[in-house]
């Protein structure tokens, strides 16, 4: 099953109240390729880096069955960079830097392998170049899942309306999906997003877990209580990237089985905060991901 996944592959600098990480690997398309490749082969990324960007991470993603076709390399220019800091509860932050380098000019190109994709997921980039990259396939896929934010709904909402007219899953934080629909209540919301285009939504919560709706079923999936949090950074992309790989490694639409996603996206993002940037995503095995889902299943398993 082949699967292509857009956004960006970038550096971050990242303050928590209890450590530092400096010039980390990140970007929302690294998360959500690598989180993706314990599900399916070939995750086919498309991107840009500066030569700045480290061979020995790209040699990673590889390892991982990881097609970096679709990813430029800009000769002289440096990767995106994005620094923030966290409040003490891990839930908020506050962005100190941006730096769009390569990301300022990305246009992006899929190679002809990509143009057949069988699943698509459009991580959080301009609304334009999500629809470009949208024009260029040669076939719909089987399932288009989307991850926005409320920079674009401020800037871009013309053209975020656009896209969403052609996209199957839609991933958004619970203050996003308020924004974008204006209603407070979240069932109010869905219901008004699904009238915008994507057939599924996904709202995440972060430490309160993700709501999966379809219009007229509501899945709840809670989040597992770690003994250490160090790092939320990336679990969102890390969560879209563990929930289309499963879905892809399925072929299995039906909402009883994106319910089964919501939870391998959930176990995946468990692992990523657990250290800084990539790094508990490395090294995962089968195994490691079938027991942290059955403790997902373990929480919420009860007898009426």
């Amino acid at each position: 099953m082949s699967l292509v996944a857009v956004g960006t592959v970038a550096f971050d600098d990242i303050i928590t109240p209890f450590s530092r990480a400096e010039k980390v690997v990140g970007g929302a398309c690294t998360y959500i390729s690598l989180a993706a490749s314990y599900f399916v082969k070939p995750v086919q990324i498309v991107s840009v880096v500066g030569d700045d960007f480290p061979e020995e991470t790209l040699d990673y993603l590889r390892s991982r069955g990881v097609d970096l076709r679709g990813l430029q390399i800009k000769a002289g220019e440096k990767s995106f960079f994005w620094a923030g800091k966290y409040d003490r509860d891990l839930n908020s932050r506050d962005t100190l830097d941006t730096q769009l380098n390569v990301l300022a000019s990305f246009d992006p190109i899929l190679p002809e392998a990509y143009r057949n994709a069988e699943y698509l997921m459009l991580g959080n980039l301009t609304p334009q170049v999500q629809m470009r990259v949208l024009k260029q396939l040669k076939r719909r896929p089987k399932l288009v899942a989307l991850d926005t934010m409320n920079f674009w709904m401020d800037t871009a909402l013309p053209d975020l309306l656009k896209v969403l007219k052609k996209i199957d899953v839609l991933t958004i934080n619970d203050e996003e999906a308020r924004q974008l629909s204006g209603e407070h209540s979240l069932v109010k919301a869905a219901k008004a997003i699904h009238k915008m285009g994507p057939k599924y939504l996904v709202i995440k919560k972060g430490e309160h877990g993700a709501l999966l709706f379809n219009g007229k079923s509501v899945f709840f999936a809670p989040a597992l209580p770690l003994t250490e949090v160090t790092d939320p950074t990336g679990a969102g992309d890390t969560f879209a990237g563990g929930f289309i790989g499963w879905i892809a490694s399925t072929g299995d639409l039906s909402f009883g089985n994106m319910k089964r996603a919501v939870i391998y996206g959930s176990a995946m993002a468990s692992f990523c905060v657990e250290k800084f940037s990539i790094e508990r995503l490395k090294g995962l095995t089968p195994a490691m991901i079938r027991n942290r889902v059955q403790k997902f299943a373990d929480l919420v398993h009860f007898q009426i």
